[in-house]
C-alpha cells in the first residue's frame, strides 16, 4: 500500500512539473507577443477617463477638462439629461437586468418596445435586438446563408463582419473596396448560387468613406441579388432625418438587411440589432446563437435607447447640425497642411503614415489638452497609421478650432507641416 502511494504521489508530481512547464513556455511566448507590439510602436494603451462621456471629460494624470475628438458620440446623448433620466427610471421599474436569454425569461415590454421604435425608425418591417452589433453580425449569416448561397463581401469590411461570414457555409467572394466593377465581376462569377448577399458597411470606419450603394443596389437588382449594410456609423445622422446611409443615397426601400448599434449614436451604452423583413427576424429569433445564448439587453441600457431613438423621431435638427461641425473641421486641417482621408463623414482621420509618429502625437496633443488616439495596424494596414478625429454635435465652434490649433502646433513639432 505505501509503495502504491508513493508511486501515486510522484505520478502527480511529475503532472504537476509538466503543466508547470507549458503554463511557463505560454507565458514566454505570449510576452515575446508583447514586446514585438511595443517595438512596433502599435501598444494600445487604455487612458482612464474619471467623467461621464461628453465634448469635455476628465482623464486621470490631466490637469482639468480635456476635449474629447474620438468619441463614437456622434450625437452627444450619451449623457443627454433626458437619455440618462430614462436609463435611470427604467432600472427602477424594471431593475438592473434579466439573469436570462430572450427566449427563456428575459423578454419584457421594453424590449419589445424598442425594437418596433428602430424597425420604425429605419421604415423595415421587423427588428431583433442583440448584446452588440458585433453579435449581430456573427449571427446573420451563418442563419441567413447556406452551402448552395453566396456572400459577396467588401474587403474592408469591419471585423465583425468578416468573423460572421467566416461562421456561414455559403461560398465567399471578396471584392476590392467600393469597386462596382469587382464587385459585378464577382455577381457574374456567382450566379449559379440560389441566393447571392451583397455586404458592406455603409461608412467605414477607419477612412470615413461611404459606400456606394446606389450603384450596389443597382448591381444587385441586375443580377438578382439581397443587399446588406452595417450602419454603426451612420445610424442617426447622415441623411435628412438621420436614418443613415440608405436614406443619405435615397436606396431605402432597395436594402434589405440592416445591423447597426445603440453603442454610438444612439446613446452609447451597449447593444446591436438587425432590422429587416419579418421572416428573416423570426428565424434569427429560433436560430442566432448570439441571440439565443445571450444574456438580455439590461433595462437602463434600452430606456436610454428607447429614449434617444424617440428623440431622432421626433426632430432630425441634432442630426442636421453634424455637417457644418464637420467640414468646419476639415476644412481648416486641410488648409493647415494635414491630409484628411474620407469626405463629409463626421469620421476624419488626419493621415500620417507612421504608427510611432501617430502614437507620439496623440500624447502630445493630450497635453494641450485635447483626447485623441493614433490607430495603427493592426487595426489599419501597415503604413496607414492615422489619428481619427471623431466631430460630434456637443461639440461648439471654440472646441473644433482649439483641436485644429493644437494639431499645427503638434504637426509642426514633428515636421507634419511647415
Amino acid at each position: 500500500l505505501m509503495c502504491a502511494q508513493h508511486f501515486t504521489a510522484a505520478f502527480f508530481d511529475v503532472l504537476r512539473s509538466y503543466a508547470a512547464g507549458a503554463v511557463t513556455e505560454a507565458r514566454a511566448v505570449l510576452e515575446n507577443e508583447l514586446d514585438t507590439i511595443r517595438a512596433a510602436g502599435t501598444w494600445k494603451a487604455e487612458r482612464i477617463i474619471t467623467s461621464r462621456q461628453g465634448a469635455q471629460i476628465n482623464v486621470d494624470g490631466s490637469r482639468g477638462a480635456i476635449l474629447n475628438f474620438c468619441a463614437n458620440n456622434y450625437l452627444g446623448l450619451s449623457s443627454h439629461p433626458e437619455v440618462v433620466q430614462a436609463g435611470i427610471e427604467a432600472m427602477k421599474l424594471y431593475g438592473a437586468g434579466l439573469s436570462s436569454v430572450r427566449f427563456i425569461c428575459g423578454t419584457q415590454d421594453i424590449h419589445k418596445n424598442l425594437e418596433q421604435k428602430l424597425a420604425q425608425f429605419h421604415e423595415r418591417e421587423d427588428c431583433i435586438l442583440y448584446a452588440s452589433c458585433f453579435d449581430a453580425n456573427a449571427g446573420l449569416f451563418e442563419v441567413l446563408l447556406g452551402p448552395d448561397d453566396a456572400v459577396l463581401s467588401d474587403e474592408l469590411n469591419h471585423a465583425s463582419i468578416i468573423d460572421g461570414i467566416r461562421l456561414c457555409r455559403a461560398k465567399r467572394l471578396r471584392y476590392k473596396h467600393m469597386d462596382l466593377g469587382d464587385l459585378e465581376n464577382k455577381l457574374r462569377e456567382s450566379q449559379s448560387s440560389r441566393m447571392r448577399l451583397v455586404v458592406t458597411d455603409g461608412v467605414f470606419s477607419m477612412d470615413g468613406d461611404v459606400a456606394p450603394l446606389q450603384g450596389i443596389c443597382d448591381l444587385a437588382e441586375q443580377y438578382g441579388a439581397m443587399v446588406f449594410i452595417d450602419e454603426c456609423h451612420a445610424t442617426g445622422f447622415l441623411g435628412p432625418r438621420g436614418r443613415g446611409t440608405d436614406e443619405l443615397l435615397g436606396v431605402m426601400d432597395r436594402v434589405h438587411i440592416v445591423n447597426s448599434t445603440l453603442g454610438k449614436a444612439l446613446g452609447g451604452a451597449a447593444g446591436g440589432y438587425t432590422v429587416g423583413p419579418k421572416p428573416l427576424i423570426d428565424l434569427l429569433r429560433q436560430r442566432s446563437r448570439p441571440y439565443l445564448f445571450s444574456n438580455s439587453l439590461p433595462p437602463p441600457v434600452v430606456g436610454c435607447a428607447t429614449r434617444a431613438v424617440e428623440l431622432l423621431l421626433a426632430s432630425s435638427e441634432i442630426a442636421q447640425s453634424m455637417t457644418a461641425k464637420t467640414m468646419r473641421f476639415r476644412n481648416k486641417m486641410t488648409q493647415a497642411g494635414f491630409t484628411i482621408a474620407g469626405s463629409a463623414h463626421p469620421i476624419c482621420p488626419v493621415m500620417l503614415g507612421d504608427a510611432r509618429l501617430a502614437s507620439l502625437m496623440a500624447d502630445d496633443m493630450l497635453k494641450l489638452g485635447v483626447y485623441v488616439i493614433g490607430f495603427s495596424y493592426p487595426v489599419v494596414p501597415k503604413g496607414k497609421a492615422r489619428i481619427r478625429v471623431q466631430i460630434s454635435a456637443a461639440h461648439s465652434d471654440e472646441d473644433i478650432d482649439r483641436c485644429v490649433d493644437a494639431f499645427i502646433q503638434t504637426g509642426r513639432k514633428h515636421g507634419v507641416i511647415s
